[in-house]
C-alpha cells in the first residue's frame, strides 16, 4: 500500500498528464467550426486536476517532500489556467488570444515538468515515445565527462529574447557519433522556447539534435529574409563547432510563417540544410526556384486550411516538382492550420531512416 502523499502526488500527476495530453490533442483538432465541441471536451479535464490538486495540497507532507509538493501544485496551477483558457467562454475578440495563451502555458508547463521525470518516472512517459515506457533510465545516462546534453538556451538581442534559440542535446548522446540535426521554426507571433516542445519527444527517443530559433521580429521576414536567415545559419554553425553534427542530415522545418520561411531560407545559395519539410506554409514568389532542383522537400497540408488554402499548397507542390525538386507531398484530409505532431514519424524517416521508431 502506498503512503497518503504518494496517492495524491500521483493523483495529480496523472491529472496533470491528462490534461496535458488533452490540451495537445484540441491544438491538433483546432478548427473554428470544431470549437465549441472541443471546448466542452478539455472543460472535462478541470474537475479531475482541481480535485488533485486540493487532494495534495490536503494531505500531510514530509519535510524532505514539501519542495517536490509545492513544485507539482504551482505546476499544476499553470495547466488549470491553460485549461480555462481554451475551454471557458470570453469575448469574441479574445478567442484568438485566449488560444494562444493556452498554448504558451502549456508549453511552458512542461518545461516546467521536464527536470522532473528523474524523481518521477511516471510523468517522464510525456517525454517519451510509448516504446520507451518500459524503460525510460535508458534515455537519461551519466553523460561522460565535460559532454553537455539537454536543453539550452541563448538570449537574442531583441526584447523577449527575439533572435536567440533553444537547443535540445538528447541525455544519450554519444560524442564520438554525428547525429542528425533537427531546425524547427515557429509560427508567426510564436517562439523557438515554445516550440521546441512540439519536436522533444521525438529528439529525447530518437536521439537527435534538436535547435529552434527565434525570430529576430514577431515572424519571420518575409520580405527581407537576409534578416532571419544568417541568424539562423549561425545558429547551425555554433551547433555543429559544439556538437557532433552530421551534414548530410540536416532538416529545415517550420510552421505557417515558419514553413514558408523554410522555403526561402532552405532555398538559398549555400544553404546548409540538406531536407525541407514546410508544414501548412505556401511558396513565396521571391523562393530561389533555381535552388530546389534535387532538394528533398517533404510539403505537409492540412485540407481544412483556412488561413492558406489547399490549392495554394498543390500549386507550390506542382512548381517545386517543375522546378526539378524531389518532393514528397501530404494533404491530410482533418487538420486545419494547426501542427500534425503525428506527422514528426513521417517527416523523420523520411529525413532519416535511422530514426525511425
Amino acid at each position: 500500500m502506498s503512503s497518503p502523499i504518494e496517492q495524491a502526488v500521483g493523483g495529480l500527476a496523472g491529472s496533470m498528464l491528462a490534461a496535458l495530453y488533452g490540451l495537445e490533442a484540441a491544438f491538433r483538432a483546432l478548427h473554428p467550426p470544431n470549437l465549441r465541441v472541443l471546448r466542452a471536451e478539455v472543460g472535462k479535464l478541470l474537475p479531475p486536476l482541481v480535485g488533485a490538486t486540493a487532494a495534495l495540497q490536503a494531505v500531510e507532507t514530509p519535510e524532505e517532500l514539501e519542495g517536490l509538493s509545492s513544485m507539482l501544485v504551482e505546476v499544476a496551477g499553470s495547466v488549470e489556467r491553460a485549461v480555462r483558457l481554451f475551454s471557458e467562454d470570453g469575448p469574441p475578440t479574445e478567442v484568438v488570444p485566449r488560444m494562444l495563451g493556452a498554448m504558451r502555458i502549456h508549453s511552458q508547463a512542461q518545461e516546467a515538468l521536464y527536470p522532473l521525470r528523474v524523481v518521477l518516472p511516471y510523468l517522464g512517459r510525456y517525454f517519451a515515445e510509448p516504446a520507451w515506457f518500459g524503460r525510460l533510465a535508458e534515455l537519461d545516462p551519466t553523460p561522460p565527462e565535460g559532454v553537455r546534453v539537454g536543453l539550452h538556451r541563448a538570449k537574442g538581442k531583441g526584447e523577449g529574447d527575439r533572435g536567440g534559440f533553444t537547443l535540445y542535446v538528447p541525455e544519450r548522446y554519444d560524442a564520438n557519433a554525428p547525429r542528425p540535426l533537427v531546425v524547427a521554426l515557429h509560427g508567426g507571433s510564436g517562439h523557438g522556447r515554445q516550440f521546441a516542445w512540439t519536436w522533444l519527444r521525438e529528439a529525447r527517443s530518437r536521439n537527435f539534435l534538436l535547435l529552434s530559433p527565434t525570430a529576430v521580429g514577431s515572424t519571420w521576414s518575409l520580405e527581407y529574409p537576409d534578416v532571419d536567415r544568417t541568424n539562423v545559419e549561425r545558429m547551425v554553425a555554433f551547433v555543429a563547432q559544439q556538437w557532433k553534427v552530421d551534414p548530410a542530415h540536416v532538416l529545415l522545418t517550420g510552421l505557417s510563417d515558419g514553413a514558408t520561411f523554410a522555403l526561402l531560407g532552405g532555398l538559398s545559395p549555400g544553404s546548409p540544410f540538406t531536407h525541407l519539410a514546410p508544414v501548412s506554409g505556401v511558396l513565396a514568389p521571391t523562393a530561389n526556384m533555381e535552388a530546389a532542383r534535387r532538394r528533398r522537400i517533404y510539403l505537409v497540408h492540412g485540407a481544412l486550411d483556412w488561413m492558406f488554402p489547399v490549392p495554394m499548397a498543390r500549386m507550390a507542390r506542382d512548381q517545386l516538382a517543375a522546378a526539378g525538386a524531389d518532393v514528397t507531398y501530404r494533404e491530410i484530409e482533418d487538420l486545419s492550420h494547426t501542427y500534425p505532431r503525428e506527422e514528426n514519424d513521417g517527416i523523420l524517416r523520411w529525413f532519416d531512416p535511422s530514426l525511425a521508431a
